[in-house]
């Protein structure tokens, strides 16, 4: 069975086409063919269908849109290929009958030959990439937020493709016949400079410069009224060597401007990546510096588009909108400023390796990942850097999502991705007078030009990345005031921070409170680290595992790691032995990784009252209690217990579970309850006198207002 997206929705059976007509299923199966050979989560497709809020009977619905798809499959295509698998479904079934994936192929074709300089085989690829395309994408499927999301991208696939069989037919030396399509292409891509720019130059060659620097004027006029910009350094070079009736050759050197050649006619250039939203394959070209006699003299380029990489069925867990080409900055204003003939320092990529077995989080990433989707309508640039706020307890994965998103996203910010660790949470965090010495390093400054005042440090960080796209992660912050000075300064820019304290009063910031993995994501995670047949094998045994790890991921990675070197071990007895251990906490460490020391970094930022009332709350119900309750424990005031309860809250010690009767209702997370009476029964043991009544001596810590 062939299936179809670039167009209509199809599956083909003999030419039959054998999809459903009703929307909802079309939904479904659109989606699974996108992310065909990859799990589909559940509540992806659930949102996908009802955007407005999923109706009570939604996954009874979804399962019987499952069920007619599976019924359809089987009856024409003869085998299961349509999977329930934990959390959701998969679509099982090759690239190749796919019309996507040919498309793919044929276009990745056209752009190795084009870069390896055979124009004629790469324009035949192109053409017949094009080919596939019946019309635009999905046209005859309903689309949510997720497909609308790759709708778009493969429009822009589709457009970049344009792109490069329009560079081979340049390259030909197609430019008189080239004319009349790019004329139709401005009209209705008024703002999209390659295009202009691809015009220009087929005008020029056609003996019609006066025709290509009207082109210039009108979309000059255009930019300058809708979006109050002047078109970019690269086309403005263009036009001057059109002023200067100079030869030009192609412009599709991905970072290339127009430079004088050199004596022996070797072209030079300044190289470097770029890279547009969210399309379907990477195509960022390379163009031999052998072309046209007329590239010995002068050479012009205006931003080529790199496709986003990753697009295929795996790596489409958080789809990123596409939108028109936008013009990135010069890559180094600092080399300008410092002076001409300096080198180029390449883009920094500075983001640790990401989480191979990353698990779970697919609604905390799509909400995140909202942060970072273009505009629309693929004009209206962000009026501010993006910032997002991860935060949660010691354990729950808060840098291990972050560099996650990272990775996700990096395509979208070609101009570098920086990684800074603050240690907030230790005893020693970063100067951060020396962290922006490092950034700044990172983007090519030199020391000569970096001020030794944290304030003008702030101000050239800020300056640097005004005109850039740049990803910053500052992965462990304290306060706030460590964050502010580190904010870049363009609207192109974003920071994904992390914390183990709510970071309040931070403008325009999405906070993300980040909490324990589900009991689904929890046996997902141990199934990646233990292997799932084990765990089908002793379900029970796997559900206490979870359970006593808190479902912190922290915690079931060492479990996890440590049955994985046991394989003969029945997980009964593990869990057995982790459930009779008299201090769990010394269970849950494996090599570097340990979760006691994340408390105990939270617990020694407390004050010595602090710590005090952490340790007594062990004494009450850990599923719920009130500041009453621990208020008529210590025998304070309850503002001052408030006080501290929401110090607690805000450093993830504490959670409050939901508020009745004109109380907030509090709960320790089971770990926390833990460590809290490992600590409270440590300070008994030393000092025996405290056994008989100990909340009286901690509770005359605490502030003295008797009740």
């Amino acid at each position: 069975m062939d299936f179809q997206v670039l167009g209509p929705l199809g599956m083909l059976e003999k030419d039959k086409n054998v999809a459903p007509t009703a929307p909802k299923p079309r939904q479904v199966i659109a989606l699974l063919i996108m992310r065909r050979n990859a799990v589909v989560q559940t509540s992806e497709l659930i949102d996908e269908l009802w955007e407005g809020g999923p109706p009570t009977s939604a996954l009874t619905t979804l399962q019987t849109y499952i069920y007619k798809l599976r019924k359809i499959l089987v009856r024409y295509g003869g085998k299961e290929v349509l999977h329930t698998r934990p959390g959701g479904y998969v679509l099982d079934i090759p690239n190749s009958s796919v019309d996507l994936h040919r498309a793919e192929k044929a276009a990745g074709e056209g752009k190795a030959t084009l870069r390896n300089g055979d124009p004629v085989r790469a324009r035949e690829s192109l053409a017949e990439a094009l080919s596939i395309w019946r019309a635009p994408a999905l046209v005859d499927v309903d689309r949510g937020a997720l497909l609308s999301s790759y709708a778009t991208r493969l429009e822009e696939f589709r457009s970049r493709t344009l792109e490069m069989r329009i560079e081979a037919d340049l390259q030909l030396g197609h430019h008189r016949e080239l004319v009349s399509e790019l004329k139709s292409l401005i009209l209705t891509h008024p703002l999209h400079e390659h295009l202009h720019a691809s015009l220009m130059i087929a005008l020029h060659r056609s003996g019609r410069r006066h025709e290509a620097l009207e082109v210039f004027r009108v979309l000059r006029q255009n930019m300058v009224e809708d979006l109050g910009l002047e078109p970019g350094e690269e086309l403005r070079q263009l036009h001057q060597a059109l002023l200067a009736d100079a030869p030009v050759g192609p412009p599709f050197d991905a970072r290339q401007s127009i430079r004088t050649g050199s004596r022996d006619g070797a072209a030079t250039s300044t190289a470097g990546p770029r890279a547009a939203r969210g399309t379907a394959v990477d195509v960022e070209e390379r163009t031999p510096a052998t072309h046209a006699p007329e590239r010995d003299h002068l050479l012009t380029s205006v931003p080529a588009q790199r496709d986003a990489a990753g697009a295929s069925a795996q790596g489409a867990h958080g789809p990123v909108r596409a939108t028109g080409p936008v013009p990135s900055p010069p890559r180094s204003h600092a080399e300008e400023r410092a002076g001409a003939g300096q080198s180029t320092t390449p883009a920094p990529a500075e983001l640790p390796a990401d989480v191979g077995d990353f698990t779970g989080r697919a609604p905390v990433i799509e909400d995140i990942m909202l942060q970072f989707l273009p505009p629309e309508d693929g004009t209206v640039r962000h009026a501010a850097t993006r910032v997002v706020v991860i935060a949660g307890m010691p354990g729950v994965g808060k840098s291990a999502l972050a560099v996650h998103l990272a990775h996700r996203v990096r395509h979208l910010f070609p101009d570098g991705q920086l990684h800074v660790e603050l240690h907030g949470s230790s005893d020693e965090p970063r100067d951060i007078r020396e962290v922006l010495h490092g950034l700044l390093r990172s983007l090519g400054i030199p020391d000569t030009l970096i001020p030794t005042q944290l304030e003008e440090r702030s101000k050239l960080f800020r300056s640097t990345t005004a005109a850039r796209r740049v990803l910053l992660v500052l992965d462990d912050t304290a306060t706030l005031a460590d964050v502010r000075p580190l904010l870049p300064g363009g609207p192109e820019c974003a920071v994904i921070i992390t914390s183990r304290r709510r970071l309040h009063g931070l403008a325009g910031a999405q906070s993300v409170d980040l909490d324990v993995l589900d009991s689904t994501e929890g046996i997902d995670l141990l199934a990646s680290l233990i292997g799932r047949e084990r765990l089908d094998e002793e379900p029970q045994a796997a559900d206490k595992l979870g359970k006593l790890g808190g479902w912190l991921p922290l915690a079931l990675r060492c479990i996890g790691g440590r049955v994985a070197t046991m394989p003969g071990l029945p997980l009964t007895r593990v869990a057995d032995q982790l459930a009779r251990s008299s201090d769990i906490l010394s269970e849950l460490r494996l090599g570097d990784l340990d979760v006691r020391s994340g408390y105990d970094a939270a617990y020694d930022r407390l004050t010595r009252s602090e710590q005090a009332v952490f340790r007594l709350l062990s004494m009450l119900p850990a599923d719920e209690f009130t500041a009453t309750t621990v208020a008529d424990l210590l025998g304070w005031e309850i503002p001052s217990v408030e006080r501290i309860l929401d110090r607690f809250v805000n450093s993830y010690l504490l959670k409050i579970v939901h508020y009745g009767n004109d109380e907030l209702h509090y709960a320790l997370p089971p770990l926390t309850w833990t460590y809290a009476r490992g600590r409270l029964d440590s300070t008994l043991r030393q000092d025996p006198r405290l056994r008989a009544d100990a909340p009286d001596e901690h509770a005359c810590q605490g502030p003295s207002h008797p009740r």
